[in-house]
């Protein structure tokens, strides 16, 4: 998939998606937004495809909505805009689910400014590397608007309630070093290094069983807000489900031949 504003590549299964807006810092327009979509509904649907990685291309991750969006949206009738509002909203929290919902790993590649909604959509992944020419920034106190890309509720999950309210109030710059020493991000390295090293977690991660990838995250992505009587009633149906698996099967049988071989030749 290969369009204007989104770059979905694929290569070893592994999909790469590029935000392809570079002039504009890779903003979140209601067309890419679109596009965005189409390719992470592309990505979970597709079997073949075990992990994501998400960049940014040129020199931003992503800097956000696009404020001559806002500006529009201002421009409707009065009556019109808290329920043209909201309705773009179904749209942000759809895309948000979506990514945070993957059956499969999710890695945000950070090439440069994360700001606002950009910052939001990186925490919707499962994981996040950055560049050493990364930046985050909840920016929207600077905009009148509070976040609503996710961020109320996978920051103070990164960093703790305290420190989510300092950041999301102030709307401060927070460098690549401080995001991996708060834990906001989970690695560092170089820029020129960045896709590649991302792609190369996203492999590691994605070898086991798909599966029970696919069960084990949706449990954990819930774990905070269920009772452990809940999250052990879910592991058990989710091992159900694992024990019928071909991978499993196979682990199991392949595991058994390398005994009896091994006990043959004592």
């Amino acid at each position: 998939m290969n369009t204007e504003l989104i770059d979905l590549q694929i290569q070893s299964g592994i999909a790469t998606i590029y935000l392809n807006r570079p002039e504009k810092r890779n903003a979140m327009s209601d067309d890419m937004r679109a596009q965005f979509i189409a390719a992470l509904e592309r990505v979970a649907a597709d079997k073949s495809i075990r992990a994501l990685v998400l960049t940014g291309n040129g020199k931003g991750f992503c800097a956000g909505g696009d404020v001559a969006g806002m500006e529009r949206r201002m421009q409707a009738p009065a009556g019109e805009v808290a329920f043209n509002g909201w309705s773009r909203q179904q749209r942000v929290h759809y895309t948000v689910s979506l990514l945070h919902t993957m059956p499969k790993p999710t890695i945000a590649a950070v090439n440069g400014a994360a700001s606002g909604l950009g910052a939001d959509t990186a925490l919707a992944c499962d994981f996040i590397i950055a560049s050493d020419a990364a930046s985050f920034t909840w920016s929207y106190i600077h905009r009148g608007l509070i976040p609503d890309g996710g961020g109320m509720y996978f920051l103070p999950r990164r960093v703790g309630l305290v420190k989510a309210k300092e950041l999301i109030f102030s709307g401060r710059k927070v460098g690549a070093e401080e995001a991996l020493r708060i834990g906001i991000a989970d690695r560092l390295t170089g820029a020129d290094a960045l896709v590649a090293d991302a792609q190369a977690w996203a492999a590691e991660l994605s070898k086991g069983s798909a599966t029970a990838l696919a069960l084990g995250k949706t449990i954990l992505n819930q774990s905070f807000e269920l009772l452990a009587e809940q999250v052990f009633a879910q592991g058990s149906q989710a091992q159900g489900i694992c024990y019928t698996s071909t991978e499993h099967r196979d682990a199991v049988m392949a595991f058994l031949e390398k005994s009896a071989a091994r006990t043959g030749k004592e």
